[in-house]
């Protein structure tokens, strides 16, 4: 990309917006409740669940802040993961399978978005799986990180708690 800051797209504005976002959590969430390793992860899966993941992506996206403005932030996101014992597996299913969604709803297919897109799908997904396993980090109050063109938010590792 070479507009300038002022004028280049949000990752969130790039690849279709909120309606882009609900398609892609509503699809996805359709395809995990079937698949043989995520349905057990999100059996019983509130309604409202594929929303407000969109609404979490919209966020980290570069896109509307409402995610910290109307469920809690960061800290709600990783404490609804303590606990759950995700799997590598399924981490790895869920990662395809959102991957395989995207192609389906059709978002952009261009080497720059997919990089960022896949980038922080990766990140977010492994953070998932380090918070629910048996030793996760402190959940703190921290921002929504926000992916960007050809960056990445900071983010600085804290140890284990040690039992």
């Amino acid at each position: 990309m070479s507009a300038s800051p002022d004028t280049t797209p949000t990752i969130y504005e790039w690849m279709g917006g909120e309606e882009a976002m609900n398609r892609l959590a509503d699809t996805f969430y359709g395809h995990a409740l079937r698949d043989e390793i995520l349905a057990p992860v999100f059996a019983g899966m509130d309604a409202e669940h594929p929303r407000h993941v969109a609404v979490w992506l919209s966020e980290v996206f570069g896109g509307p802040r409402d995610y910290t403005a109307h469920h809690g932030g960061h800290r709600h996101m990783a404490t609804k993961h303590l606990g759950r014992g995700i799997t590598e597996k399924q981490r790895r299913r869920w990662v395809d399978l959102l991957l395989d969604t995207a192609d389906e709803v059709k978002l952009p297919t261009d080497p720059e978005f997919r990089a960022v897109f896949v980038y922080y799908i990766e990140w977010g997904t492994r953070m998932a799986l380090i918070y629910s396993g048996a030793n996760p980090p402190p959940v703190d109050a921290a921002d929504i990180p926000v992916w960007s063109w050809g960056q990445t938010p900071p983010w600085v590792p804290k140890p284990p708690k040690t039992p």
